[in-house]
């Protein structure tokens, strides 16, 4: 029966049900959003983009991936909270590139700029979306013109000169360009960055050897800089600073959507530490759970029930429930999921609370060594997990991370 033949109410029920599976005019192309994920390979960096099926949460690679990354050894990529850019951080050139994204999911690349420091390992955008943070281990004491070149250059710390690294703060434009960068100091060799607390304070994790005490905390000015908290200590020069315990080696931080809890993973005790935070930033350490060998990235689902753990040496994901007072507990329903070899950063795609009408929540982690991304269904009953349709999906060698970015409405 033809649409001209059927009923004024039959015709209504139809267009109802297309509306409320998303499958309208603008309906995205039953596409709910995309993933960008950043590989390694060779001497200069790729990003392989996907647009993400609406009914399966299978990936379908993009039209113009992989394209350059635009610097050597990409180690993170970040998504802007109005998810319109993307900014990708490479380590051997000390710089990121900004990315805008397109309505169709494709990347167009836009500037790239010097960070004040070497070697950068991380980054995180604040809550408000007005400042990029990113992570480096050696100190330059850098000092930049209005304009983002070099002005310049104090003392100088390297492998051959070690000594302690910082954090690079852009300001970010309404068009996602950013302005030159302001410098914090920090302890010997930063890691992993969160700057996504609606507090306004910052934490960074160090991996110095000589304390178990690398978990750093911040409060953030009107201007993006920062201040340590009560208890840390940031000292100058080839010496140690301290901050909060942390395990010997901490490799993952993340920051719950209220601000009020932390976790960190620890790659030598193999555990998931869980602290509160107090209303001045501080904060205070819960209880661990254990997880396979060597935990890395982290994800908490957008409702706020579930965390899950990459574990990197036993290609695995680690699903976590709440107890009452935060604390991370071992899930009975998601104890050990298997993914490829060296799964890294972990992101989320679908949640309710996104606002975007779909049929499941979807969870895609990237394998370093596998050189593949894995595709995973969430159950929002129970946390658990289940392998999507297609997965693994192919990247190019040595993925570092990735990040997921909803479809914008009326795309």
């Amino acid at each position: 029966m033809s649409l001209k033949t059927m009923g004024r109410g039959a015709l209504a029920s139809v267009v109802s049900v297309m509306m409320g599976l998303g499958l309208t005019a603008c309906g995205r192309d039953y596409t709910v959003g995309y993933v960008y994920s950043v590989s390694s390979q060779a001497t200069a960096g790729l990003v392989n983009g996907y647009k993400v099926d609406y009914q399966q949460g299978y990936l379908v690679q993009l039209a113009n991936s992989p394209l350059p990354s635009g610097g050597k050894n990409p180690v993170a990529v970040v998504a802007s909270p109005d998810h319109k850019s993307i900014y990708v951080i490479h380590r051997d050139d000390s710089n990121l590139v900004h990315f805008l994204i397109g309505v169709d999911g494709k990347l167009y690349p836009q500037k790239t700029y010097n960070i004040s420091g070497s070697f950068a390992t991380d980054a995180s955008i604040d809550a408000s979306g007005k400042f990029l943070y990113v992570t480096y281990t050696y100190q330059n004491s850098l000092t930049f013109n209005p304009d983002g070149t070099v002005a310049t250059q104090g003392q100088l710390y390297t492998p051959a000169n070690p000594g302690p690294g910082g954090v690079s703060v852009f300001p970010i434009n309404s068009d996602g360009t950013l302005n030159a960068p302001r410098n914090v100091n920090v302890g010997r060799n930063p890691v992993k960055i969160s700057a996504t607390n609606p507090n306004h304070f910052v934490y960074v994790v160090d991996q110095d050897a000589e304390t178990n005490s690398n978990l750093f905390g911040f409060s953030q000015n009107s201007d993006g800089t920062l201040n340590p908290l009560p208890g840390v200590t940031i000292n100058p020069g080839n010496v140690v600073s301290t901050g909060f315990p942390s395990g010997i080696t901490p490799a993952g931080i993340i920051v719950d959507s209220t601000g009020s809890h932390l976790y960190v993973t620890d790659q030598t005790a193999n555990t998931v530490m869980g602290y509160s935070i107090a209303s001045n930033g501080v904060p205070s350490m819960l209880g661990s759970a254990t997880t396979d060998s060597v935990p890395a990235g982290m994800a908490i689902d957008q409702t706020g029930k579930y965390l899950y753990v990459a574990s990197n040496g036993a290609g695995a994901i680690n699903g976590y429930t709440f107890a009452s007072n935060g604390q991370p507990v071992r899930s009975s329903t998601v104890g050990s999921y298997q993914v490829g070899t060296g799964p890294t950063c972990l992101s989320f795609i679908g949640a309710p609370s996104s606002g975007e009408p779909t049929h499941a929540v979807y969870l895609y982690t990237s394998n370093y060594l596998a050189n593949n991304i894995s595709g995973i269904q969430m159950s929002p009953s129970d946390g658990s997990l289940r392998q999507i349709q297609k997965t693994p999906f192919t990247t190019n060698a040595l993925p570092s991370c990735l990040v997921t970015v909803p479809a914008i409405s009326g795309s």
